[in-house]
């Protein structure tokens, strides 16, 4: 799909995130989708967007086997703000796979899926922190992916996780059950224990990322065009 000359607003890096969320609403209507993981950043993200756009697209990744409480939060959050989450998920795989091949079970269970979620949209919202890992220390707000040829927004980009607490408790919002017994970031239940930051992910490896996200990802504030 053809997208138009962009030109992003000069001061992005220090809009609020509920105004770059607007931007984004307003500038790529019906191509606009917040990839959700259940996790406390999507916890504010989804409060945000959908009190600015209460027919937002919001999609998530099953990889058949994430958490019983993150599933449990998925089924209360599509009631609370009365969505239906859109559902990607790759081909099966065997048993174990994330062992013994687990750059092959990522492509598989969480890439294949997230590329086929990407096809139809101009720009994605993630939950992505620069104080999450040294990988994500640069993220923009607003920035073109040049991976997957389209704009990503990470409008909590310069959020502590004091931030996204504060948010979470003043609202009373839900959010995931297993961030309470230390899990600060959530994944499948046979790769995440808990730990600070992304150190419960990939456990006992040099692994940081699920290759969902690319690193860095300079921003982009000088008109861009192309496809997406």
């Amino acid at each position: 799909m053809a997208t138009p000359t962009l030109q992003l607003p000069p001061d992005v890096e220090s809009m609020k995130a509920e105004d770059v969320l607007r931007f984004c609403v307003q500038t790529f209507p019906g191509t606009l989708s917040l990839a959700c993981s259940f996790q406390k950043e999507e916890s504010v993200l989804l409060d945000l967007l959908f009190a600015i756009d209460p027919k937002a697209r919001v999609f998530a990744i099953d990889t058949h086997y994430l958490f019983p409480e993150t599933y449990e939060l998925w089924r209360e959050v599509e009631k609370r703000y009365d969505t239906k989450v859109e559902v990607f998920e790759g081909g099966a795989v065997e048993d174990k796979l994330w062992e013994t091949k687990p750059d092959l079970y990522l492509s598989i269970a969480k890439i294949a899926p997230l590329n086929t979620a990407l096809l139809d949209l101009d720009c994605w919202i993630t939950g992505v922190r620069r104080d999450q890992s040294p990988t994500r220390a640069s993220t923009p707000k607003l920035g073109w992916d040049s991976r997957h040829e389209l704009w990503k927004a990470s409008p909590l980009a310069d959020w502590s996780d004091d931030d996204c607490w504060a948010f979470i408790k003043e609202r009373g919002l839900p959010y995931n059950p297993l961030h309470d017994q230390g899990y600060e970031s959530i994944g499948d239940t046979h790769s995440t224990v808990p730990g600070a930051g992304r150190d419960g992910r990939w456990a006992g490896t040099d692994r940081t990322e699920c290759g969902l996200h690319a690193f860095p990802t300079a921003p982009e504030t000088l008109e861009k065009s192309g496809d997406a």
